[in-house]
């Protein structure tokens, strides 16, 4: 009776364990699925899901790719594509949120991480970004921004990474796609 009793609380525990969010970007490239970490990054995945909720990710389009060939002046390089809305002005975009680093949620930025964009810890709003390849100078105490704060991975492709690498195939002018790949809609799957 013991056992059976274990064996069930083993099923409900792994059974009534919250599901992380999965959510489709659709893009005139292909599809691209992607797992939340709603409990593991709750502020930078809110600030992601919101996004997708309230639709503001319509128009929003991947515009930057960096490879190892685009970055002359970096001594820490880089793989990644990145999206959103942009550096126009945009009424969609919300305020920035708080910096959650790799260091308080545990996700590294390994192939397939998608993780926030920002200029300084705390300026992350709209554009996020999808690793290629594992990127440690990204996390917490990386030497890719000279603060050592990282940036905030909230995320993982599931399904579409053949999509990512295509997107970081596109002719490029320096680091920015010559022809922005239009994200068409993005919405959660469950």
């Amino acid at each position: 009776m013991l056992r059976l009793g274990l064996l069930f609380l083993a099923f409900c525990l792994v059974g009534c364990a919250p599901q992380n969010p999965r959510v489709l970007i659709e893009t005139e490239q292909g599809d691209i699925r992607i797992e939340v970490f709603a409990q593991t990054a709750p502020l930078t995945a809110a600030n992601f899901l919101r996004y997708v909720d309230e639709g503001r990710f319509a128009g929003a389009f991947f515009y930057r790719v960096v490879t190892m060939a685009n970055q002359p002046e970096d001594t820490v390089r880089i793989e990644v594509i990145q999206g959103g809305l942009g550096f126009q002005e945009n009424e969609d975009r919300l305020p920035p949120i708080p910096h959650e680093t790799t260091a308080e949620t545990g996700i590294l930025h390994t192939d397939g991480t998608l993780s926030m964009a920002r200029s300084a810890p705390g300026s992350a709003s709209s554009e996020f970004f999808i690793c290629i390849g594992d990127q440690a100078a990204l996390d917490f105490g990386g030497r890719r921004n000279p603060d050592g704060q990282g940036f905030a991975a909230f995320g993982r492709v599931v399904e579409g990474m053949e999509v990512v690498r295509a997107i970081q195939q596109r002719a490029v002018d320096g680091q920015m796609l010559r022809q922005v790949v239009r994200i068409l809609n993005v919405q959660r799957l469950d």
